[in-house]
């Protein structure tokens, strides 16, 4: 069932792995940063996220909308949910028309929102420490690593350069790519049920959070 069986990863290792991928995904639009590297295009930009999550105003069930809201403001422009999306079906995305491209990426984006952005909303302030950058013309991969209660957990973020920016498209947690899980899920559904019965069990799977 998606977007369960993350058999080789623990849970909270996706947690705060993907913490950390949303606070990278912000973007403060400022010329300084539309010039800047990708790391140096992530490091700015994980107060900001910080701020909404540690802001009391913000905090409890009856902010949930607004808190949500302001998180998934951030994260839309810094994020290239269409990259991923695509990644995801693989060679099925390119037999689509655009409308079903776009149903598709919506319905994924809200998969992510609703199964990872309620885990991490108890952040705390969790040590993340930048390790390296490998960059090629318009990809690079950042490599962190995250504190959590002593243990140092590796985690690359993947990135490729849309214009003056650098999103990122992909992370990897000790090795394992949160793409390629979904990739590899997505697929044996594609090969029983073809990307109608995908679509309706997105659509079953994100009612069940609302």
């Amino acid at each position: 069932m998606v977007p369960g069986n993350l058999k080789k990863i623990k849970i909270m290792k996706f947690i705060y792995a993907l913490l950390i991928l949303f606070c990278c995904s912000l973007w403060s639009g400022s010329s300084a940063l539309a010039i800047s590297g990708p790391t140096e295009q992530l490091k700015p930009t994980l107060k900001a996220l910080i701020d909404i999550l540690l802001d009391s105003g913000l905090k409890g069930e009856e902010h949930k909308i607004e808190r949500r809201a302001k998180i998934m403001g951030h994260v839309t422009q810094g994020f290239d949910f269409r990259e991923m999306s695509k990644r995801v079906l693989g060679r099925e995305w390119k037999g689509l028309p655009p409308e079903k491209q776009d149903h598709f990426q919506e319905l994924f984006t809200k998969l992510l929102e609703n199964a990872y952005i309620g885990k991490f909303e108890s952040y705390s302030g969790q040590e993340i420490q930048y390790i390296g950058e490998r960059q090629k013309e318009d990809r690079a991969i950042v490599s962190t690593q995250i504190e959590n209660n002593g243990q140092l957990i590796p985690v690359d973020y993947v990135m490729i350069k849309k214009e003056d920016r650098w999103v990122v498209y992909d992370i990897n947690i000790e090795g394992v790519s949160l793409v390629r899980n979904y990739m590899e899920q997505f697929k044996s559904i594609l090969r029983r049920d073809k990307f109608d019965g995908l679509v309706k069990l997105l659509e079953e799977k994100n009612s069940t959070f609302e």
